[in-house]
């Protein structure tokens, strides 16, 4: 597109393959030889999975392709926590230098694993290697997702609109990028600190009241939520100032009814993976209900050991295994007995129950180790006390004899400023639960998926949108006065 219509497709293409290295190469520019090593590996072995018949072979080179993959991931995203590991096990002193993490390296080498399994499988094939190469690095979803196929990103690219200008795209493409902006620099940063003292309070061995914990899972729970979102916005977004329309990877998961529901609508791209690549291969459902659980555990503890190398990560893998079975049991004890959960309030609790233990199971995922993340729990049910600033008493009025006859205190406490917390807390849920989603305000352009229930508000090509963009884009932009980074870019 910004070539225009009149450039070759070929010159079209280079362009935005060079543009997308740069883009890559910006963080860090030693780490372009890592990424174009590995087109070029994957690129190779797909062409001879395309070309080879023997099935034995096939499978061999499929296994080769795959397992070299997984060694280069493993090497730059896990050798110091297993050497740490050992270390501590075998009381050794093994001993290497501190690897740095590329930039999208779980990303970029899950794509090209899927395309070699889907190369395998006969579903895709690529004999270009620039078109290979801009399925990979194409810059709107190569740092963090989605993770998409080549059979669904490869024919559009062939489309028109990727080399033509399409005022529509435009239009379309900036409202979405700026809305993510806006989600990331003034509400994601935003609650950042909040989350930051109070994790690092604990990490420092420092237990919290009450209400300083839940205000710092909870503020973490919402700047985690509006950082993927936003991302995924402003992915969507760029990518359709090309006419390219990417896989939904956000659906508004805090709205789930489930963790079931959770995990169709939080990363979406990542729990396909996870679904089509490992749970169904071993086994899935099909194997009775202990091996289907199990099947699930997997899943789940390598869920949370991609996204980092820690503890901590499989911890929290392990809890939403654990949660995924129980909602399973649940499921099959509600359907057997025939228990019907369609009234308002019983579907408002599974809701509110389903968010706490989502954020409950985030404290592991932020936490700098197991001690500070256990030493929160903690903190969360009370261990510290109930504490409610002494300064800011009044603000409960005649409820404050109330609650100090249940057990609560007034005092100085340093994280919690009493009311205001719990009103912004409320509200951030309140809007999460309530407000539209990218696809119900977009459902009368084709830059997404359409809603199955269209939202009251719906964009327009008018003036009122117009001034709306321009309006969060230079609030946005004036905020960027300092380095944000997104918090996926660390998996």
């Amino acid at each position: 597109m910004l070539l225009g219509k009149y450039s070759s497709r070929r010159v079209t293409l280079i362009w935005i393959i060079s543009a997308s290295l740069f883009f890559y190469g910006w963080w860090n520019p030693a780490y372009l030889g890592l990424i174009l090593g590995s087109m070029f590996f994957n690129y190779a072995i797909g062409t001879v999975l395309s070309g080879v018949r023997n099935s034995l072979n096939r499978k061999s080179i499929l296994i080769v392709g795959i397992a070299t993959n997984l060694v280069l991931l493993a090497y730059y995203k896990y050798a110091n926590f297993f050497v740490d590991n050992i270390n501590n096990i075998f009381s050794s002193n093994w001993n290497i230098d501190h690897i740095l993490l590329p930039l999208a390296i779980s990303f970029f080498t899950f794509q090209q694993i899927t395309y070699l399994i889907d190369t395998y499988r006969g579903e895709t094939r690529e004999y270009n290697f620039l078109h290979y190469a801009l399925f990979v690095s194409f810059f709107p979803q190569l740092i963090a997702g989605p993770i998409v196929h080549h059979r669904e990103m490869m024919p559009q690219f062939s489309r028109m609109e990727f080399r033509s200008i399409n005022y529509e795209c435009i239009a379309v493409g900036l409202t979405i990028f700026f809305m993510g902006l806006f989600k990331k620099v003034m509400i994601a940063d935003t609650l950042s600190p909040y989350a930051i003292e109070t994790f690092a309070a604990v990490s420092n061995g420092n237990m919290l009241s009450f209400f300083e914990a839940w205000k710092g899972v909870l503020a973490y729970t919402f700047q985690l939520y509006f950082d993927f979102s936003g991302y995924s916005d402003m992915a969507v977004g760029s990518a359709y100032l090309f006419g390219i329309r990417l896989p939904l990877n956000f659906n508004s998961p805090y709205k789930a009814f489930s963790i079931i529901e959770f995990w169709q609508r939080w990363h979406i791209t990542l729990s396909r993976f996870l679904k089509d690549y490992l749970y169904i291969p071993l086994g899935g459902n099909r194997k009775g209900s202990f091996r289907r659980y199990t099947n699930l555990m997997i899943t789940m503890l390598l869920g949370g050991l991609w996204h980092g190398a820690g503890w901590t990560f499989i911890v929290w893998g392990g809890l939403h295994g654990i949660y995924l079975i129980v909602n399973h049991v649940w499921r099959n004890i509600k359907d057997e007995f025939n228990i019907s959960t369609n009234n308002r309030i019983v579907r408002f609790l599974f809701r509110f129950l389903t968010f706490i233990a989502v954020a409950i199971a985030w404290v592991y995922f932020r936490a700098d180790n197991i001690e500070a993340a256990n030493l929160m729990i903690k903190s969360l049910v009370g261990s510290g006390g109930v504490i409610w600033p002494e300064d800011a008493r009044y603000q409960l009025g005649m409820f404050a004899d109330v609650f100090t006859t249940w057990g609560m205190q007034y005092q100085y406490i340093q994280y919690f400023n009493g009311l205001d917390n719990v009103l912004l807390i409320s509200g951030l849920l309140l809007f999460v639960w309530i407000s539209p989603n990218l696809q119900q305000l977009f459902y009368r352009a084709p830059a997404v998926v359409t809603a199955l229930e269209p939202g009251v508000i719906a964009w327009q090509s008018n003036k009122k949108w117009l001034g709306f963009v321009v309006i969060i884009a230079v609030v946005s932009i004036l905020k960027l006065g300092q380095v944000s980074e997104f918090l996926y870019f660390q998996f």
